[in-house]
């Protein structure tokens, strides 16, 4: 099967580029898979790759370039890369969730990943961690699955769980609040002691598990990669298939999938659990939106119908 391959397009932020290191299991590898997966489900479609320097500040000015890029005007945005809330400080979240506020204002959609660790997030101290930027309220989070078919059907698909440094992530911000568009998805409490109530991560979610990943080339090298960050891309090069079939951006989603009461364009994920084994607690999947899967994976056809 052919495919027409993506127009990509390198965009420096503060002088800082593309630097590709040849290892393809490094940075190549997480760059290509966004490229490929968002390039495979939205065939031809214009790819701006923002590279800037690896820090708080040059994650934010990534962020706010591509928001606000009136050469390439971006209407949705992937982000792979994210850490435990816990590791970012508030200062860092709160003006980087400003900048998530004006992509909504201004209809651009945002999908993050939303770890690759289990309930834990890779923090090592008992406790359940969310992955930030994936649990801002002005993001669609995306979850991870393992899914199994043959062709175009899909035969199973579960959590994605394979221990506690390959699993999906998901539970309850410690730092944002439940907003309005989860109020009815009934988001337990934190696990955590305090049982805090806050925003449920993840909302949606895609093929993950490495298992049953996606061929990429990188460096020269056919591999196959898996993760969330798999799942953020996949949204994505959906989302700008909906845009192109609508002429007009979606904007911020949210609350129309959350509003969908039927649930019917998205495939229900009901078995299995997100459990790090780091002695944190860990959220199950069930019938109904789940800190695991969210309210489930796409059902593309489906989904285009939701917006008119």
């Amino acid at each position: 099967m052919s495919l027409d391959a993506p127009d990509v397009v390198e965009v420096q932020v503060n002088g800082v580029g593309n630097q590709p290191t040849g290892d393809p299991s490094g940075p190549d590898g997480e760059v290509v898979l966004d490229i490929e997966v968002a390039g495979a489900v939205a065939p031809g479609v214009k790819i701006a790759v923002y590279f800037a320097s690896n820090t708080d500040a040059g994650f934010l000015n990534a962020i706010n370039t591509a928001i606000h890029d009136n050469k390439n005007k971006p209407s949705v945005i992937s982000i792979s890369w994210g850490s435990s809330e816990s590791n970012w400080t508030q200062q860092a979240m709160k003006a980087m969730d400003r900048a998530f506020q004006d992509a909504r204002a201004l209809g651009v959609t945002i999908c993050s990943a939303a770890g690759d660790r289990g309930s834990s997030d890779g923090v090592n101290d008992g406790l359940v961690h969310v992955d930030f930027p994936a649990s801002s309220p002005n993001i669609l989070a995306c979850g991870g699955t393992r899914l199994v078919g043959s062709g175009s059907t899909i035969n199973n698909e579960t959590v994605w769980n394979n221990g506690p440094d390959s699993s999906t992530g998901g539970g309850v911000s410690e730092y944002f609040k439940l907003p309005e568009w989860q109020t009815n998805a009934q988001v337990p409490l934190s696990a955590n002691p305090g049982a805090k109530s806050g925003r449920g991560v993840p909302d949606v979610a895609g093929n993950a598990d490495p298992v049953t990943g996606y061929q990429i080339l990188v460096d020269g090298q056919r591999t196959v990669i898996g993760g969330t960050s798999a799942v953020a891309p996949l949204w994505a090069g959906l989302i700008a298939l909906i845009n192109q079939n609508l002429g007009h951006p979606i904007g911020f989603m949210n609350s129309i999938l959350y509003e969908d009461s039927t649930r019917s364009s998205l495939r229900d994920i009901t078995i299995g659990n997100n459990d790090s084994s780091r002695e944190a607690d860990a959220y199950d999947a069930h019938a109904g939106w789940d800190a695991c899967t969210g309210m489930g994976s796409p059902i593309g056809t489906r989904l285009s119908s939701l917006f008119h």
